[in-house]
């Protein structure tokens, strides 16, 4: 078992930290009255992290779950904001046109995603249904060859800038699991509303969006047959790049944890010479490194999305462990660390979002649970759980 990452990947996140320590860290506070990180979003373009999960074809670099989870983690580090942002363009909205869209969908708007030029929004929650795809009350109706959506969503990222939208939708009225699919919406279409912003915790804003009425081609209804199992076999790398951003601010708080440790003086000598203080330091480095190998493992789990249970373990142990490690941060920086003027306070408002997002740490316990109970071997136990 290699542990390692490679040359190449380790020369992608060397390029991402150095914009992220010389550049995103300076100005990350000024985003959290909800401004759009238009500066750190063109040097990322410019630098082809944007493109990441774009295929090579459609001018992207097409790199793989594991090289997204590592330069995510390394914004992280820096701004929550800036990783939320580079998330909408990296991840499930992207793979999705990429894997289920018509070529001249993907002609269309793929490149442009690749330079930084359109922004992504997808549209899951709706105000009754958050997890609970199944019972999605936006419905999308087949007229020959055009199609009728009518629906609300909310808590959408990037509503108000995005240049497409990835709707979770129900086709023709069909109930339950099997009426869920997926149609694409570009923004400035008639009849699409974003209203009703949402200031966050984390700095970004989220919006309410209403689908009054909008026709278009039947080409934008990207999955109808078995549509769930593939939404949701594509959403299984939101839950490798929720934590990767989790993971980022858990280590950023750690860094600037060492820092102040070294720096800051009490009792005539630097804090980080007692006890308490390096055994706080260390259980929270241990903690990351757990999370890490499970994270790292999921990442690198399927052929072309993450394994579900793998990226559910990841998901839920990250996200806790991130909330754990920030907030133990703070402590370490005394009533400074309650302060906007030291990031490990803009770490923990950032790390609050990871356990709600992508899916809640109960409903992915719920998961993990179920395929224990039903699917574990006896007679051979964990192993037996295929998981190695």
């Amino acid at each position: 078992m290699d542990f390692s990452i490679s040359e190449e990947q380790r020369a992608l996140v060397d390029t991402v930290r150095r914009a992220c320590q010389k550049e995103f860290a300076p100005r990350a506070i000024k985003y959290l009255d909800g401004t759009w990180p238009a500066e750190n979003m063109k040097t990322l373009a410019d630098l082809g992290v944007l493109g990441m999960s774009v295929p090579p074809e459609y001018g992207g670099s097409g790199l793989g779950i594991l090289d997204t989870v590592l330069v995510l983690e390394e914004i992280g580090k820096v701004c929550y904001v800036t990783a939320m942002a580079v998330l909408g363009e990296v991840g499930t909205q992207t793979r999705i046109i990429s894997t289920y869209a018509p070529e001249s969908i993907k002609q269309k708007i793929l490149p442009r995603v690749a330079t930084g030029e359109a922004i992504l929004a997808i549209c899951m929650t709706e105000p009754d249904a958050g997890t609970d795809v199944p019972n999605y009350k936006t419905n999308t109706v087949i007229k020959g060859d055009r199609i009728i959506i009518n629906g609300r969503k909310t808590l959408i990222s990037r509503a108000d800038i995005a240049e497409m939208f990835v709707v979770f939708t129900r086709v023709n009225g069909v109930a339950g699991a099997p009426g869920i699919g997926c149609v694409l919406i570009p923004g400035g279409t008639k009849g699409l509303v974003a209203e009703a912003k949402y200031h966050t915790m984390g700095g970004e804003y989220l919006s309410e969006v209403q689908f009054n009425d909008i026709e278009l081609p039947l080409e934008n209804l990207v999955i109808t047959d078995n549509g769930l199992k593939k939404l949701m076999s594509a959403f299984n790398t939101q839950r490798c790049l929720n934590p990767a951003i989790c993971l980022g601010l858990a280590e950023g708080a750690l860094e600037e944890a060492v820092k102040y440790l070294r720096e800051r003086r009490a009792f005539g000598k630097a804090i980080g010479d007692f006890q308490g203080m390096r055994w706080k330091a260390a259980d929270m480095y241990i903690q990351i490194e757990a999370a890490r190998g499970l994270l790292y493992r999921a990442a690198v789990s399927g052929k072309q999305f993450p394994d579900p249970t793998l990226a559910a373990m990841a998901k839920i142990y990250t996200n806790e462990m991130s909330i754990r490690v920030t907030s133990e941060a703070i402590q370490v920086h005394g009533g400074y660390g309650f302060t906007d003027e030291y990031p490990v306070s803009r770490f923990f408002r950032g790390t609050r979002y990871g356990s709600l997002g992508g899916g809640t740490s109960e409903t992915l316990r719920n998961f993990v649970g179920r395929k224990l109970v039903e699917d574990m071997d006896l007679a051979s136990g964990v192993l037996g759980m295929q998981m190695f």
